[in-house]
């Protein structure tokens, strides 16, 4: 089986896929580094570095969704007050 791209449509980005972009850019520059200055270090650097980074936004990105979910639980529980 072979997926074809619907016509007329822009593909969608997972809007958590640009939240952890910025969160691995934040946690480079509080390091001191750029993607720009990954590519002048040791690929051996720029693998710890990255790996450093994913955890990083993988750890923020549960936090936030964590977060999330306890908002929606409250305001649930205050609807149903309201009834």
């Amino acid at each position: 089986m072979t997926t074809q791209p619907i016509q007329d449509t822009e593909p969608v980005e997972d809007p958590n896929a640009m939240l952890e972009k910025a969160l691995i850019e934040e946690y480079l520059r509080e390091k001191g580094y750029s993607h720009e200055d990954l590519k002048k270090l040791p690929p051996e650097v720029v693998e710890k570095l990255m790996k450093e980074a994913s955890q990083y936004a993988s750890l923020k990105l549960e936090e936030v969704e964590a977060r999330a979910h306890f908002v929606k639980e409250l305001h649930d529980d205050a609807s149903s007050l309201e009834k």
